[in-house]
């Protein structure tokens, strides 16, 4: 018979298996716990929204607290590789360990040069290889200009207006023939040959097309999907790497057969629940945190309602007359429940974290106020910002702003 448990006893699984059920560390922050971090999470997504700071930094603030920025940029430069993109949950820095494994089963063809004339495609990308094969990294641009390509007017207007080049990268990229060797200031890939990020092992590539080595890497992909929620659906881990539903339900099946994963139930989640083998169950959480909008604790919405009672969506596409809360907004999690949630932005100009919006949950704790105001400063630090201004928008805005006065 499943083990049962309380949902506040699930909840406190998740929280520990995302690294969020505890205080944080309260001295220097290493690359050790940067690494360890990262390791514990499996991923962490990319996105181009920088109204408060690059969605892939946030994740490790949310757990470790002020850290050196930096200390990502070797990760994703260093050799051997301890981080690099691919294609995930979304974009997203991975773990190479799992790189030849989402080869395996991440199908975005629609992002690059699906679209494109085969013959096309084909040309242009044996130019940029050629490039690329004899210089440095390159972003799309460089590349662009380096083989002369001038677009015709016929092809605009598609996507994110990206040229024909760039469409090929990327489908070099989903293929894996390419890989991402860094980011320039303005957030651009610089391109280069995949082989030179992560060397083919010794022995070169298993078949691709045998069952068992694809059936293999969606194991590996589930179970580290399983053990980054601690507890959760089939659902949810196939959300994690965004593997297929019905294929990762098989996976569940044979990691639960192999004593990986076990079923449980969960009072009030009445669904079918997995949890990792290996999860911990704190007696406490004692977490603080603001979570990004792309925080992997909050990627499956379904799961965050029902597990935490917290309804969430990113407002960022909506339009303004539209938004509920505001346009990024950060739900605050305070010990064991989402608590609130707060719209921001940083002012690098005014040297002020800006609290555009300030919301609390119907049964948010009296000390809701003081601890958010204490994060705030603490981000507000972490990002070189002066302070902290609160807006008189939301029904925490008041008393968030007499904390954040006595901060």
């Amino acid at each position: 018979m499943p083990a049962k448990l309380s949902l506040h006893q699930a909840r406190r699984i998740a929280l520990a298996a995302q690294g969020l059920d505890k205080v944080r560390p309260a001295g220097p922050v290493t690359a050790r716990a940067v690494g360890r971090t990262f390791a514990r999470l499996q991923l962490v997504q990319i996105d181009s929204v920088n109204v408060l700071a690059r969605s892939h930094f946030l994740p490790f603030f949310s757990r470790l607290g002020p850290y050196d920025r930096s200390i990502l940029q070797r990760m994703a430069s260093s050799h051997p590789r301890r981080m690099m993109e691919y294609w995930a949950h979304e974009a997203s820095f991975i773990r190479p360990g799992h790189y030849r494994d989402l080869l395996l089963w991440q199908k975005r063809e629609w992002v690059g040069a699906g679209r494109l004339d085969p013959d096309v495609r084909d040309a242009v990308a044996r130019r940029v290889l050629d490039i690329l094969e004899r210089s440095r990294p390159l972003t799309a641009s460089e590349l662009t200009v380096r083989m002369g390509h001038v677009e015709p007017e016929q092809a605009g207007g598609w996507g994110w207006n990206w040229n024909t080049v760039k469409r090929v990268l990327e489908h070099l990229f989903e293929a894996g023939v390419v890989g991402a060797a860094s980011r320039t200031e303005q957030f651009e890939r610089r391109y280069t040959l995949a082989e030179r990020i992560l060397p083919v092992p010794d022995g070169g590539p298993s078949d691709p097309a045998a069952q068992d080595v694809r059936a293999e890497a969606l194991h590996r992909l589930v179970e580290a999907a399983a053990r980054a929620h601690g507890i959760g659906t089939v659902r949810c881990f196939a959300d994690y790497f965004r593997t297929p539903l019905k294929a990762t339900a098989d996976s569940v099946d044979h990691l639960v057969g192999a004593g990986v994963l076990e079923p449980v139930t969960v009072d009030g989640w009445n669904r079918t629940v997995f949890r990792h083998g290996e999860a911990r169950l704190p007696r406490r959480a004692d977490g603080r945190a603001l979570l990004s909008p792309f925080d992997s604790a909050v990627f499956e919405r379904r799961r965050l309602e029902e597990l935490f009672g917290f309804h969430y969506r990113i407002e960022i596409y909506t339009p303004r007359p539209k938004r509920r809360f505001g346009y990024y907004v950060l739900p605050f999690l305070l010990r064991d429940a989402m608590v609130a949630r707060v719209d921001l932005k940083a002012d690098r100009q005014g040297g002020r974290l800006l609290v555009r919006s300030a919301f609390a949950e119907p049964e948010a704790p009296a000390d809701t106020a003081v601890e958010l105001a204490a994060e705030l400063a603490l981000m507000a630090g972490w990002l070189g910002l002066d302070g902290v201004e609160v807006y008189p928008v939301g029904d925490l805005a008041g008393a968030l702003s007499g904390a954040v006065g006595k901060a």
